[in-house]
């Protein structure tokens, strides 16, 4: 059933996904709010999608609420399957999503827009369909922060308030997040047809996601190896783009694994402050399966469960040798992630070259940092002004550490490192301020900005708080408070899904 109303002009939306076959997704409209209400729009990203943000503001309480949709939308919720915390489970699908439609945008790239927390769907089993302001409010800023930090991601274009309570452990105000990205095809939508032995229903998928998001890979004749072996380079470089920042995803299940390698789907996502490979803050991680520094291998984890899902067809492509030929370009995962996490950490410490003993070095440093109990944000940073202010810069970072004698050795031999080659210290401290960022979504500040939006109805935290992470590698002037670790007093921090 297609909604009974429609508002306003034409956006431009088209529809490719609907060209696979019904069994793809859902056609059903967004359920209806009593009161919608625009309170945020991301207008740079509304322009860079060709819409005018006076259009948006004018028509976008209906719109990305769903009560009204514009005339060219098509509302389709997706089905895929997933494994969630290891198990699977064979159908998942968009239970509180619906797609509009998508657009090209000014870049010629084709982007999703899709509505969250837009109601009930058929895959919503016992839940409600609805999300509440907290965690929509959590999800506009971190997926813009991480855009910011260059990171691939979703991005957050609306956030409309529904004048609806929704019920949780209380009741909470209602809101709808409309989202952007890439596309909505997962690791999980492979499984769901796999699982099913829906095996032309893997190739449609297949070869439209090659179309949609590989077309250098599209005209190979072995399109199954094409796709696993370019999903799993961009994959490594996403992961170990998520650790050079200190990011924990928090739930890394497949249905939340995306073929085009961004970041989507932010639940209790969270930025680590001192460092510690085995930091969780999820309140449903009993175990630290999503731990920090277990991000690589649950990645690897990840694309092996992929990798089942396409067999059979790289088995056809080269009968006899698909699973060998699996195995290897998956042994390939774990050397493709550090390769792409050492460059990085190389040009976050300023070496510029490539010697063996780099890894070594930044190993060294990470353990310092982890007995020491070191920001892992300004510890980076502030390598900078070592280069600049000599003993002051040196004497302020090693009071970074429990251990200021230890890190004092180490700093020691990084400086000897990077004097014996490379440009003077003023232009690779300023590189290396181009990549180490000195404000990124602080548990705390993030908490109480949210708490104030929320619970008091005051924004200015939350908008301050956002504007500050829209330039995260240039220090602002009076903006001190933002780039600070937590206080003492901050304790043990958990976040929630909000579903």
């Amino acid at each position: 059933m297609l909604p009974s109303a429609t508002l306003g002009p034409a956006l431009g939306l088209s529809h490719s996904y609907q060209s696979l076959p019904a069994h793809f997704y859902s056609r059903l409209p967004p359920e209806p709010v009593s009161k919608p209400e625009m309170v945020l729009l991301n207008e740079p990203l509304a322009h860079a999608l060709g819409w005018e943000s006076d259009l948006l503001w004018r028509f976008g309480a209906q719109w990305f609420s769903g009560n009204l949709l514009p005339p060219d939308a098509s509302p389709i919720a997706l089905a895929y399957a997933g494994d969630q915390f290891g198990q699977f489970v064979p159908q998942l699908g968009d239970g509180r999503a619906i797609l509009l439609g998508e657009v090209i945008d000014r870049q010629g790239r084709r982007q999703d827009v899709q509505l969250k927390g837009s109601g009930r769907t058929p895959y919503s089993r016992r839940g409600d369909g609805r999300a509440w302001l907290g965690p929509v409010l959590r999800e506009y800023l971190v997926s813009e922060a991480m855009f910011a930090l260059g990171v691939p991601t979703s991005r957050s274009l609306a956030v409309v308030t529904s004048g609806d309570p929704v019920f949780r452990e209380q009741v909470l105000p209602g809101a709808v997040l409309t989202r952007v990205a890439a596309s909505h095809i997962r690791v999980g939508t492979l499984q769901y047809f796999a699982a099913r032995n829906d095996w032309p229903g893997v190739r449609q998928l297949l070869d439209y996601t090659l179309r949609r998001h590989y077309p250098e890979w599209q005209e190979r004749d072995k399109p199954a190896c094409s796709l696993l072996q370019a999903v799993i380079r961009q994959q490594a470089q996403l992961i170990a783009r998520w650790l050079q920042v200190g990011f924990i995803h928090g739930v890394m299940n497949t249905d939340n694994t995306a073929l085009s390698g961004e970041t989507i789907d932010y639940g209790p996502c969270a930025f680590m402050d001192h460092y510690d490979p085995s930091t969780v803050f999820s309140s449903i991680d009993h175990w630290g399966r999503y731990a920090y520094g277990n991000q690589p291998a649950i990645a690897a984890w990840n694309m092996w469960r992929m990798a089942e899902a396409l067999l059979p067809l790289l088995e056809t492509e080269q009968p006899g040798k698909g699973k060998r030929i699996m195995q290897e370009m998956l042994a390939l995962f774990p050397e493709l992630l550090q390769e792409n996490w050492l460059q990085g950490m190389r040009a976050k410490l300023g070496l510029s070259g490539k010697d063996p003993a780099d890894a070594q070095l930044i190993e060294r440093l990470l353990e310092c940092m982890y007995r020491g109990r070191a920001d892992y944000t300004l510890t980076l940073r502030r390598l900078a002004e070592v280069l600049l202010t000599g003993a002051e810069g040196e004497a302020a970072w090693c009071a970074g550490f429990r251990d200021p004698l230890a890190a004092r050795r180490w700093l020691a031999e990084w400086l000897a490192v990077v004097r014996r080659d490379g440009p003077d210290d003023a232009l690779r401290a300023n590189a290396m301020n181009a990549v180490n960022p000195l404000y990124i979504p602080r548990n705390y500040l993030l908490e109480n900005a949210l708490s104030a939006a929320v619970e008091q109805g005051e924004w200015q935290p939350y908008r301050q708080l956002y504007q500050v992470l829209q330039t995260p590698f240039q220090q602002q002037e009076g903006q001190d408070t933002f780039s600070q670790p937590p206080p003492a007093t901050w304790g043990e921090y958990q976040t929630f899904c909000g579903t």
